[in-house]
């Protein structure tokens, strides 16, 4: 979200109502709302479903960020519907909603070698890791017009394809 603010030139701001950081941009003549809770990752459905009834979002109009163990990282991958994945976030989120067919942006952190998950995630990624994460996060900003314009499927397509060419083909 704040890569997306900053680009956008978007002021997030804290509403005590929803309980996260709120802004909004316009793309055409339409409002696009960014929002951060500003709970616990595993207590995010109840503000995200917050705002979500606010402002009329329906769950396939919902685009979820979050964090990816089972992508190495740098790699970023849009997905559509699914389970939570044992993501606390996600399983808030769906929860909350009472749905999951919303679209989800998977960003890439990859497995501890050793250690806790818990403290990985967590913990401060290597300088190698928060590179390739930053940038996996511009490359998904990047197709947030693509996203906007043309649809998921679009946006899916020239993000996985590049995905591919980074790290090989998922199956």
């Amino acid at each position: 979200m704040d890569e997306v603010a900053r680009r956008e030139g978007v002021d997030l701001r804290w509403e005590a109502r929803f309980g996260g950081w709120l802004g909004q941009f316009f793309h055409h003549s339409e409002a696009v709302r960014l929002f951060k809770p500003g709970q616990f990752m595993n207590r995010s459905g109840g503000p995200v479903t917050a705002v979500c009834r606010y402002f009329g979002i329906e769950a396939p109009q919902l685009l979820v960020a979050h964090d990816e163990l089972d992508f190495p990282a740098g790699e970023v991958r849009l997905k559509v519907d699914g389970g939570h994945g044992g993501h606390n976030g996600l399983r808030s989120i769906v929860q909350h909603l009472g749905r999951r067919d919303f679209v989800r942006l998977r960003i890439g952190i990859g497995r501890p070698r050793h250690g806790s998950v818990t403290d990985y995630v967590l913990g401060r990624p290597s300088n190698e890791e928060r590179a390739a994460i930053t940038a996996a996060i511009a490359r998904a900003a990047d197709c947030l017009p693509l996203l906007l314009d043309e649809g998921v499927e679009k946006a899916m397509n020239r993000l996985h394809a590049q995905a591919a060419q980074k790290f090989g083909p998922k199956g």
